[in-house]
């Protein structure tokens, strides 16, 4: 787990590593899988294993299952060497944040 800039979140949150992110892929699998058997329950019980263990891992209470799944620190590039904020993709060569133009 490493904190990191998220550019759908607009802010620092915790980003999962590669084995955290495949626990936690798993845990989405496992909240759908229950959401087919019981369609009553809302869809955040589905899922609560899932935010349960971000929570855990983290120590940040994330409510959204969705959001999970896009804090992972593999989907990120490295770090601007300007401002520091994580470059969009690993082939990105552009940083939004400041504008810094990555050399590959």
């Amino acid at each position: 787990m490493e904190i990191k800039y998220c550019w759908r979140c607009r802010m620092d949150v915790p980003m999962l590593d590669k084995k955290e992110g495949e626990i936690a892929s798993n845990l989405l699998a496992e909240g759908f899988q229950e959401a087919k058997k019981m369609m009553k329950n809302p869809i955040s019980e589905n899922f609560r294993k899932l935010l349960d263990y971000y929570k855990d891992v983290t120590g940040f209470e994330e409510t959204n299952p969705n959001a999970i799944m896009h804090h992972f620190i593999d989907l990120y590039g490295p770090d601007c060497e300007n401002c520091g904020k994580p470059y969009r993709t690993k082939a990105a060569t552009y940083c939004p944040k400041c504008g810094n133009k990555r050399k590959l």
